[in-house]
């Protein structure tokens, strides 16, 4: 089952949606490598249009490519497979949507994106800061995803907002006072100037909505945001070009309601129209 309206041939798609089902490292609840498929079957129950950016997926050619197949138990096989399997998309100039899966998936497609565009920037919305540098002996985690981010484009390059779980220490890291912003998104503005003529790569973990709007996240965590503040932040990126993004830590089996499952869909649709 495709994405709804993702029906585009590959050679005639500018946007590529991509399933990554991938939770070896999760640490908390896993699951979220059943989030792509979970993804797919209720975006046929959401509009097409979206009154919020006035568009229609209709109107865009988006091509499905299905799932990346990927072993489960090893990490650095799954890895290289993701490297692999986007390098080939990417190459293409296509933008992608990854649909992960947990937020390490994210550390093999920003590569490849960095590779091609050498100014390449990052823009995480998150609950989580994801700047520990080994968490339980790993030094490729989801909790690690951010400082192995940096250690690639930089941390001048690495902009980071809605976090409200981090360590003491990730303020002393380079930049962080200036491009992480704590608890919303009140430096959107400053990172729009900053950024304006760079090529962006996009990452959403979904628990930086409120687990009241979004209760089935591998890490919930209290305090988040609110959908409308995430979509104004998307209408608000507008003028950025981002090149690729990616949508991760869903674990639909933890919300019995399937709501969480129609809101990843949303975000997902937001940034296809965006993009």
């Amino acid at each position: 089952m495709n994405f709804y309206c993702a029906n585009t041939d590959f050679k005639k798609a500018d946007i590529i949606i991509c399933g990554v089902p991938y939770d070896g490292t999760s640490s908390f609840r896993p699951g979220s490598r059943f989030a792509p498929d979970a993804i797919r079957s209720v975006s046929y129950q959401i509009e097409s249009y979206s009154p919020y950016q006035q568009k229609d997926l209709r109107n865009r050619k988006i091509c499905d490519m299905g799932n990346i197949p990927l072993p489960f138990g090893d990490k650095q096989l799954a890895l290289n497979i993701i490297e692999s399997f986007t390098k080939k998309l990417i190459s293409k100039r296509k933008k992608l949507v990854a649909i992960g899966g947990e937020h390490l998936i994210s550390l093999p497609i920003i590569k490849n994106y960095h590779k091609l565009f050498s100014d390449l920037a990052v823009i995480q919305l998150d609950a989580h800061s994801n700047l520990i540098d080994s968490h339980r002996g790993e030094k490729f985690s989801h909790a690690t995803i951010m400082r192995r981010t940096a250690e690639i484009v930089g941390f001048d390059s690495l902009y980071q907002m809605g976090i409200r779980s981090c360590l003491s220490e990730d303020f002393m890291l380079p930049k962080r006072k200036e491009n992480m912003c704590m608890f919303d998104f009140s430096k959107s503005d400053g990172v729009i100037e900053n950024l304006n003529g760079r090529h962006i790569y996009l990452t959403v973990d979904l628990d930086v909505l409120d687990p009241s709007i979004f209760p089935g996240a591998g890490r919930p965590e209290p305090g988040g945001v609110t959908y409308k503040d995430l979509i104004d932040l998307l209408k608000h990126f507008k003028t950025l070009n981002i090149v690729g993004a990616d949508v991760v830590e869903l674990s639909p089996h933890y919300d019995a309601t399937g709501v969480s499952n129609v809101v990843a869909a949303s975000v997902v649709k937001e940034i296809a129209l965006l993009i």
